[in-house]
């Protein structure tokens, strides 16, 4: 990278800014799971797409364009044709060799441009996304290098699926055939038996985390958990003195939202800590579905926030045995669950090797 010659280009020269054919409220369309046509709207992951909808084809936006949220500079490649919710621009190359192969190098160097913007829908309107600058690789005649772009983001996909295929690998993960005891576990759940079981009987009393300001936390390595989604609820790595949790337990945070945790961490006063320390670590996972599945129901809020207190109360549903928790069902199922999760991901990845093989094989 250090030898490479660069050019300043301004986004509008580049790039069409156009608005979407329609605007489709996510509150008035059914968003589906599966479907033919993503739906993308101004979220910041999983490639901006809240799910699919049905809706008249003649309303949607060209593939092989840039989605970008209006007042989140939210951006992603839309190989595909797709509908959009609101505020968002359609983003297309005034250049033929524009593609998937390095769209991704455009985004990252489009992002670097907007970095410095605030949140806010003035901030990017029309013309002043036009006229943002950005750099990019150029040819000793000036022009955009193209061919340098695919190769160096082949070369970056290359290195993270090795390190992909070695973490599988090394983990276990890359074993996806479901046994014979999984397979009967995903044939039985439907007819188990459940029953109702409480917190504290099952697991004694939860504990209440304690607060730490954030001008009193010192950076370290352990992971402190407060109240949110984001990160799964890790706000911080610290180094204060503070009461270490054992992995494998489970956190509910003040809006009811439970996690599991397979590591050692600090909590503050809005995380409720479940002890599930002696559980297996699958059948630990299955409980905590079962305790969000009751914690997490809109009852809890900043108004009425859910502590250690609520935890102990809590009744959660668990298939049984002999009127006890079926712990062994549980882990079997969770087994079985993250296998079928991790097949796709090792099955992408066997593509992607392999077709990193036929390139090289190709060039040499």
């Amino acid at each position: 990278m250090e030898k490479v010659k660069w050019g300043e280009f301004r986004l509008g020269d580049l790039f069409e800014i156009n608005s979407y054919k329609k605007r489709f409220d996510a509150n008035k369309v059914d968003v589906l799971t599966e479907g033919q046509f993503p739906y993308i709207v101004r979220m910041g992951t999983n490639n901006g797409q809240k799910g699919y909808i049905n809706e008249d084809e003649a309303y949607l936006n060209e593939g092989n364009t840039i989605s970008f949220g209006q007042d989140t500079a939210t951006m992603f490649y839309q190989e595909k044709p797709y509908f959009t919710g609101d505020k968002i621009k359609i983003i297309k190359a005034r250049d033929s060799r524009f593609n998937k192969k390095n769209a991704q190098f455009f985004i990252s160097t489009m992002m670097k441009s907007f970095s410095s913007f605030s949140w806010g829908s003035s901030s990017f309107n029309i013309e002043i996304i036009k006229n943002q600058k950005m750099s990019l690789p150029v040819s000793e005649n000036g022009e955009i290098d193209f061919e340098f772009m695919e190769n160096f983001i082949a070369e970056l996909e290359a290195e993270r699926i090795a390190e992909l295929e070695a973490y599988l690998s090394a983990t276990g993960l890359n074993d996806y055939t479901l046994t014979p005891e999984e397979l009967q576990a995903l044939d039985d759940f439907e007819s188990l038996d459940w029953q109702c079981f409480n917190i504290e009987k099952l697991f004694g009393k939860s504990t209440r985390g304690k607060r730490l300001k954030s001008a009193d936390r010192i950076s370290g390595t352990l992971p402190f958990v407060t109240a949110g989604e984001a990160n799964e609820g890790v706000s911080a790595f610290i180094g204060n003195d503070v009461t270490v949790f054992s992995k494998n337990t489970i956190t509910i945070d003040m809006f009811g939202s439970a996690k599991y945790r397979n590591y050692k961490y600090g909590g503050d006063d809005h995380i409720a800590v479940v002890h599930t320390e002696t559980l297996p670590k699958y059948a630990s996972i299955f409980v905590t579905t079962a305790i969000h599945k009751s914690s997490y129901t809109g009852e809890f809020h900043y108004g009425r926030n859910f502590y250690a207190k609520d935890a102990d109360v809590l009744n959660i549903y668990l298939p049984t045995l002999n009127n006890q928790p079926d712990y062994a069902i549980m882990e079997t199922f969770i087994s079985a669950i993250h296998k079928l999760v991790i097949k796709d991901v090792v099955l992408y990845a066997d593509r992607k090797i392999e077709a990193t093989k036929t390139a090289v094989n190709k060039q040499t």
